[in-house]
């Protein structure tokens, strides 16, 4: 029952900032997803990953360690995932990348720093900083055929984790005031993320959901083994493995969608699957926070 209760207190502030944003939509009222998505993606959340590293008291190999953990598992997702799309026959342009890379932003940090507090959102950041380089190259490649690391160098959220991974590591602060105006700006970015996630859910147009459902079943099952497999392959304590697991088994992101339209993939079976996959995760992510707890 307690656990059930923690478990509870977790998760419901993450599906119910989303559902704002859901019926926000449903009931006729205006949300310019591009606008705040820029100014979470420009703003909020490189001030989050800038000050969360900052201010981490983990020590650096132990986040050394996880990004490493995190390429391999991504590794195993890319290879198990590559198997199945092919085994299947389905389209690997259309549906490799949203099989291997979820939603670790708008989901998986919050649920890191609910569940396990500052260490575990100082974790997070790491995994959604290996998640998206990786989405970013190798991700674009899959579906347009040709990788970004122009667009990897000049992403904000990836200066800030260099810049704050540096910081750790020579133990400097910024000015306090600087720090609390930083510390200010990314508080935006879980409430931000998460209402953008209910409003995207709520306007996409979606078919053939059967398939989606199996698919995200098959991703979820997937990924959290790749997760535990690799957090238990290098050691990592119980609240690391705890995030590596849980941000790697996050449903398709909505950026899955916008990159298929933007390429030219088959846009609608990916808008099935992050539906179907945010749909599974309310029920999925429970029983994996019930897990690694």
């Amino acid at each position: 029952m307690n656990l059930a209760l923690t478990v509870l207190n977790i998760t419901a502030p993450v599906f119910l900032l989303a559902a704002v944003g859901f019926f926000w939509v449903k009931l006729g009222f205006e949300y310019r997803v591009q606008f705040v998505t820029r100014m979470a993606m420009t703003l909020a959340v490189p001030c989050l990953i800038f000050v969360a590293l900052m201010q981490t008291e983990i020590a650096p190999e132990a986040l050394a360690a996880l990004s490493l953990a995190s390429f391999v598992a991504y590794a195993i997702v890319m290879l198990a995932t590559f198997l199945v799309v092919r085994l299947v026959g389905l389209d690997s342009r259309t549906y490799l990348a949203p099989l291997i890379f979820g939603n670790t932003g708008n989901l998986g940090l919050p649920l890191a720093l609910f569940a396990f507090g500052e260490v575990g959102l100082g974790y997070a950041v790491v995994v959604f900083a290996v998640m998206a380089i990786l989405s970013f190259t190798v991700g674009i490649w899959m579906v347009a055929g040709a990788g970004s690391f122009k667009k990897v160098i000049s992403e904000p959220l990836v200066a800030a984790t260099l810049l704050g991974a540096l910081f750790l590591w020579q133990g400097w602060e910024t000015p306090e005031f600087l720090t609390n105006a930083l510390e200010l700006v990314g508080q935006m970015a879980i409430p931000m993320m998460l209402i953008t996630l209910g409003v995207a859910v709520a306007r996409l147009e979606t078919a053939a959901m059967t398939q989606a459902v199996l698919l995200s079943v098959v991703k979820l099952v997937i990924c959290g083994a790749a997760g535990w497999a690799a957090a238990v392959a290098f050691g990592l304590d119980p609240i690391a493995a705890g995030v590596l697991i849980v941000q790697v088994a996050t449903p398709v992101a909505v950026t899955s969608y916008l990159i298929a339209e933007k390429y030219g993939a088959d846009a609608q079976p990916v808008a099935g699957l992050v539906v179907a996959s945010t749909l599974l995760s309310v029920i999925a992510l429970p029983l994996i926070l019930a897990f690694v707890i």
